[in-house]
């Protein structure tokens, strides 16, 4: 029996060079006095000082909220729930990567009512709708713009966990390739190797579909042909443009089909040691594809064409295997050369990162191949 399918996103998304300049109109369309969400990053970097010309010379009157981390812990969403009710504001502008986005989509949900961000972790926790918000993504990566889950870390766990609703779903996703431009070569690595990284998970999850497949897909090609040079022309506007453009793709593909094991195995890695989810995600895709390989050879035959590999005349088996080595390939071209040893990982650390992974459920359920605690250890001491 084939399988009945649904597609969503975001509301709204508009995507384009200076597409910055409508956010004033965008506003004004869900509210008044919108809390501006950023994180220190792009704060430092002058994105602060851009947004409040922008919204000061349309007359709006704003509030800004910008003591979001790159690795946000649950307690700063309340933190800046409270701030968001103090103020009096009626929509949420996430300005930043995929931390700040996240947090402001939990903002809008938690300044609208009661509940604390701890009650609403988990799958349909969120109680009611809230503040209308935009996302603006500053980087080509999470994908956050067009997602339902706000992710956080979870330091007395050792993991991140996340609110999952359709409550978090942004009015609009405003995406302007400009806004990237001044990104570092390797936040520009880490970031589009974590949306390679939802594309390649969504593509090969068991809960892909056909429309989902089609966004999945897309990511790969445009995320293989333009991340490198992005990372070492950072200044390539049309590159740019087809990253963001890339990881927008991956994001709906991750929404609608979920991402796998390579998220179950990175969460313990932000979670313990703080690294990066990008980083976690970047380490943990290659075995994570070698471990899948067996289960879905014809679907990474596919990524593997999509990555620019020749497989006319190869076995599908090595035709699948082209896959990891185009994204191993990419990863070393995108200068990023570490392990988990180096990241302050020991190997009598693996088992306790292995059962926290295990409790990561649901992108486990959609991994193509089942995974085991053993298996788990294994695939860490790949990279260790």
């Amino acid at each position: 029996m084939e399988r009945i399918f649904s597609f969503t996103g975001a509301r709204k998304i508009i995507f384009g060079c200076g597409s910055f300049a409508r956010l004033p109109e965008l506003v004004r369309e869900l509210g008044g006095k919108p809390l501006i969400v950023i994180d220190q990053a792009v704060s430092a970097r002058g994105m602060k000082d851009q947004v409040s010309s922008v919204l000061k010379a349309s007359g709006l009157r704003f509030s800004i909220f910008d003591g979001v981390n790159g690795e946000p812990e649950l307690e700063l969403g309340d933190e800046a729930a409270r701030f968001a009710r103090k103020n009096k504001n009626d929509v949420v502008v996430g300005i930043g990567g995929g931390s700040a986005m996240d947090t402001a989509k939990a903002v809008s949900v938690l300044a609208a009512g009661n509940a604390t961000a701890a009650e609403c972790l988990g799958l349909n926790r969120v109680p009611k709708a809230g503040l209308p918000k935009i996302m603006v993504p500053t980087t080509a990566g999470t994908g956050s713009e067009v997602t339902f889950t706000a992710v956080f870390l979870r330091k007395d766990l050792m993991k991140k966990e996340g609110m999952n609703s359709p409550f978090l779903f942004p009015e609009v996703a405003l995406l302007d390739p400009e806004l990237t431009l001044g990104l570092p070569p390797e936040v520009t690595a880490t970031t589009g190797l974590d949306a390679l990284c939802h594309a390649i998970e969504s593509y090969t999850s068991v809960q892909a579909n056909p429309m989902s497949e089609l966004f999945s897909l897309e990511a790969i090609r445009l995320i293989a042909d333009n991340l490198r040079v992005c990372v070492h022309s950072g200044s390539d506007v049309e590159a740019r443009k087809s990253m963001l453009l890339g990881s927008l793709y991956a994001g709906l593909g991750l929404v609608n089909a979920g991402v796998g094991a390579a998220h179950s195995l990175s969460y313990p890695l932000g979670g313990k040691y703080g690294i990066s989810h990008g980083l976690a995600n970047t380490l943990m895709l290659p075995p994570i594809m070698e471990f899948n390989l067996p289960s879905a050879l014809e679907k990474f035959a596919v990524v593997a064409e999509m990555m620019g590999e020749i497989t006319e005349g190869v076995s599908i088996r090595d035709a699948a295997g082209l896959a990891v080595d185009a994204v191993e390939l990419l990863i070393d071209d995108c200068g990023i050369k570490t392990c988990l040893s180096a990241l302050g990982v020991s190997e009598e650390d693996l088992p306790t990162l292995a059962r926290i992974a295990m409790t990561v459920q649901r992108p486990l359920e959609n991994n193509p191949r089942k995974v085991s605690i053993q298996e788990a250890i294994d695939i860490y001491k790949e990279i260790l």
